[in-house]
C-alpha cells in the first residue's frame, strides 16, 4: 500500500512554505494579463510523481490511467488528462530538488560512497540518439561500456541519503567527492575506484577519513579490525542503488525529454527517501567490544 496521505501531507507542507519563499524572489509582470493556477496544485502533482515510483508500475501512463484516473479518483478529483500531465509535470523539477536537498540524512560518522551508471540508450544505437545528444557521455564500469550518466551517492550507515549527484559518464568519481562530501566528518567508505593519495589526505584535513581497500599492486596496509568491519558492510549502498534501479526504477531508455528524465529521477530518489525501512549497517556491542580488544 502506498502512504499516499503522509507524503501528501509532508510535500504540502514543504510546497506551503517554498512558494511563499520563491514568490518574494520573483518580480511582477505588469504586462501579464492572466495569472491561471493549474487543476492541480504543485503538491498533487509533486505526490503522484513520487507515487509512480512506489507503486511498482513499470510505464507511467498505465499507471497514471490505472491508478490515478481511477483508483484514486477520489483523492485526485482535479486529476488532468495523460496527456496534459506530462506536459506540465516539468514545473515540478525545482520543488522536487529543493524538497529532496531538505530531506539529507542525520550526520552519523559513517558514510558509504560509491556511482551507478544510468544508460539512456542501447550501446548499437548511440549514434542515432538524439534525446540526450551533446549531454549524454559514453562510459566504462565494471560491466562494460555505456551510454548516459552516472550518479554519484553518500549514504551514512541507516541507509539515509547525504549527497547525491549527477555528471556525464565519462566522468571521474574522484572528481566529485570534495564537493559532495562537504560538512562531513567521520569515515567514508569507498571501493579501490576512489584510491588517490592527494584527495584522501585533502579529506583528512577537514577530519574525513577515506577507507577503502588496496589494489593488487599496493602495499598491503594494516586496517583497524573497527574499520574493517565497516568496510566490510560497504554492500549496503549497492543494495541501495539496486533499490533505486528494481523498484523506483529510475533507469530505462525509454525517455522522449530532458526534463521527464530528471522528473523521473528525482521522483525515484524521493520514493526511497519516503520508505520506511531502508538497507542499514549495525553491530552489536559484543562485536565492537571484541574489535577494540583486537585493534589495542
Amino acid at each position: 500500500m502506498i502512504p499516499l496521505e503522509e507524503i501528501y501531507c509532508l510535500i504540502d507542507d514543504f510546497c506551503k512554505q517554498f512558494e511563499q519563499i520563491n514568490r518574494g524572489h520573483i518580480l511582477p509582470n505588469p504586462e501579464r494579463k492572466r495569472d491561471k493556477g493549474c487543476a492541480l496544485s504543485i503538491s498533487e502533482i509533486m505526490t503522484i510523481v513520487v507515487m509512480f515510483h512506489l507503486s511498482r508500475y513499470r510505464t507511467f501512463k498505465d499507471f497514471y490511467i490505472t491508478c490515478i484516473l481511477l483508483r484514486y479518483k477520489s483523492y485526485f478529483p482535479k486529476a488532468l488528462s495523460y496527456n496534459r500531465f506530462i506536459e506540465i509535470k516539468k514545473y515540478a523539477t525545482l520543488p522536487l530538488v529543493v524538497l529532496l536537498k531538505t530531506l539529507t540524512g542525520e550526520k552519523t560518522g559513517k558514510y558509504y560512497i560509491d556511482s551507478t551508471k544510468l544508460q539512456v540508450c542501447d550501446n548499437l544505437r548511440i549514434k542515432s540518439h538524439k534525446v540526450f545528444k551533446d549531454i549524454a557521455k559514453r562510459g566504462k564500469t565494471s560491466t562494460g561500456w555505456f551510454f548516459g550518466f552516472k550518479l554519484h551517492l553518500i549514504i551514512n550507515n541507516k541507509g539515509e541519503i547525504m549527497s547525491i549527484k549527477l555528471t556525464p559518464g565519462n566522468t571521474d568519481d574522484r572528481t566529485v567527492v570534495r564537493k559532495m562530501t562537504e560538512g562531513l566528518e567521520g569515515w567514508l567508505f569507498g571501493d579501490k575506484g576512489y584510491i588517490k593519495k592527494e584527495l584522501k589526505e585533502e579529506l583528512e584535513e577537514r577530519n574525513l577519513e577515506l577507507i577503502t581497500k588496496v589494489k593488487k599492486n599496493m602495499k598491503e596496509k594494516i586496517l583497524d579490525p573497527i574499520k574493517k568491519c565497516w568496510l566490510d558492510k560497504r554492500g549496503v549502498i549497492e543494495s541501495v542503488i539496486g533499490q533505486f534501479k528494481e523498484i523506483a526504477y529510475i533507469q530505462h531508455t525509454r525517455h522522449r525529454s530532458l526534463e521527464n528524465f530528471f522528473i523521473n529521477l528525482l521522483g525515484g530518489i524521493l520514493a526511497y527517501v519516503f520508505k520506511p525501512k531502508k538497507p542499514t549497517v549495525s553491530f552489536s556491542k559484543s562485536i565492537t567490544g571484541i574489535a577494540m580488544l583486537t585493534s589495542n
